[in-house]
């Protein structure tokens, strides 16, 4: 089992949705060894916002509220994708990597419109996108 947690700030918009978009495509990929999970630097058992929510839904993906959880410490066995550079400085793990690494960084959407949380998602997707791929090409190669 690999285990991927998504890091953002407050766990409410970036970091929770890229958790749900991931779960359904990889379940879509078929890559059930996959366990994903999320969590914001300074959280504070928030609910995922309405937008964040919203967007989700629309896009097809899981849409329940959820409070939000808070980094505490490094475990071993987990891979970390964090959202941003600066958040992967703060993360400080070994296995961490960032958004940047991936397709690209992604604003945060908090406070902002509908339309900015959905340009958000979509971003995230194809985040998620090349991280699955990396793992699927991974395993072709060993």
């Amino acid at each position: 089992m690999i285990e991927i947690c998504f890091v953002c700030t407050g766990n409410t918009c970036r970091s929770v949705m890229a958790e749900r978009i991931a779960r359904k495509k990889a379940k879509l990929r078929k890559m059930k060894d996959l366990k994903f999970s999320s969590c914001g630097l300074c959280a504070k058992k928030e609910n995922i916002t309405e937008y964040a929510k919203s967007v989700l839904k629309e896009l097809g993906y899981d849409a329940r509220d959820r409070k939000s959880v808070k980094f505490n410490k490094i475990k071993p066995n987990v891979i970390y994708v964090a959202v941003t550079n600066a958040h992967k400085e703060k993360i400080g793990a070994k296995k961490c990597l960032s958004f940047s690494d991936l397709y690209g960084e992604v604003p945060d959407p908090y406070g902002q419109t509908k339309e900015i949380y959905r340009m958000t998602a979509k971003m995230i997707e194809k985040n998620i996108d090349v991280l699955l791929d990396k793992i699927e090409n991974m395993r072709g190669s060993l």
